[in-house]
C-alpha cells in the first residue's frame, strides 16, 4: 500500500473466517485503531464485521512519513501500523482462542476513492450501510460497531473527523440520516472496491 497526501482511501480487508467473536474484541480493535490508525490519517468512516472491517480515511502528512526502518526504508507510518494493528489483533485473537496463524487470509486493500462523481458518497453510504445489507440488523443504528451513530449524534464517538468528512461529502447533519438509507447505485459499487 501507498498513500498520498490529501487522497481518499478505502481499507478493507476480508477474511474466510471470523475475526470478531464477541463486543470485548470488536472494543479491542478499536482501542488499537485508536493508538495506531487514528494519529496517522483522519477517519472519515468505519464499519467492523464479524469477518471484516471497512474505514474511508483522507490521508495526511503523517500518513505518508516513512518510518526510515533499516529493513523497510520505503514504507509509509500509515501501512506500517496498519500491519502492526492486524498482527497484534491475530496474536490476541490467537491466545484467546489458542489457535495458530493468520486470521486475515487476504492482503489489506486501499483502494483510492475520487472526490468527484458519487463515489465517494456511495462508499460512505455504503460502509455504514453494510450491517444491514449483511442481514446482521434491520436498522442501521442497531449495528454498534459502525460510525453511524456518530454522524447522527446518538453516540458521541471520536473516532472520525466528522467536520472534514461533511465538507468533503457534503453532508448534511440534519438529513444524514434519511440519505444514508438512500439506495446506492450499484453501477459505482466497482469503483470503492
Amino acid at each position: 500500500m501507498h498513500f498520498e497526501k490529501e487522497e481518499i482511501y478505502h481499507i478493507y480487508n476480508r477474511s474466510n473466517e471470523q475475526i470478531f467473536f464477541n463486543r470485548r474484541n470488536y472494543l479491542f480493535f478499536l482501542g488499537k485503531v485508536r493508538k495506531l490508525i487514528y494519529p496517522v490519517c483522519d477517519i472519515l468512516a468505519w464499519c467492523l464485521m464479524p469477518n471484516h472491517f471497512h474505514f474511508l480515511i483522507v490521508a495526511n502528512k503523517k500518513s505518508i512519513e516513512f518510518t526510515n526502518e533499516k529493513h523497510r526504508p520505503s514504507l509509509q507510518e500509515l501501512p506500517k501500523n496498519i500491519g502492526t494493528l492486524l498482527s497484534s489483533y491475530t496474536k490476541a485473537i490467537n491466545k484467546e482462542k489458542q489457535r495458530r496463524g493468520s486470521l486475515f487470509a487476504h492482503s489489506t486493500k486501499a483502494k483510492l476513492i475520487e472526490p468527484n462523481g458519487n463515489h465517494l458518497e456511495n462508499c460512505f453510504l455504503y460502509i455504514h450501510q453494510n450491517p444491514k445489507l449483511a442481514g446482521l440488523v434491520k436498522k442501521l443504528e442497531n449495528w454498534e460497531f459502525s460510525s453511524f451513530n456518530d454522524f447522527t449524534g446518538m453516540r458521541e464517538g471520536a473516532l472520525c473527523n466528522k467536520e472534514l468528512a461533511a465538507k468533503i461529502i457534503d453532508l448534511d447533519f440534519n438529513s444524514f440520516y434519511e440519505q444514508s438509507y438512500a439506495i446506492i447505485d450499484e453501477s459505482a459499487m466497482n469503483a470503492i472496491w
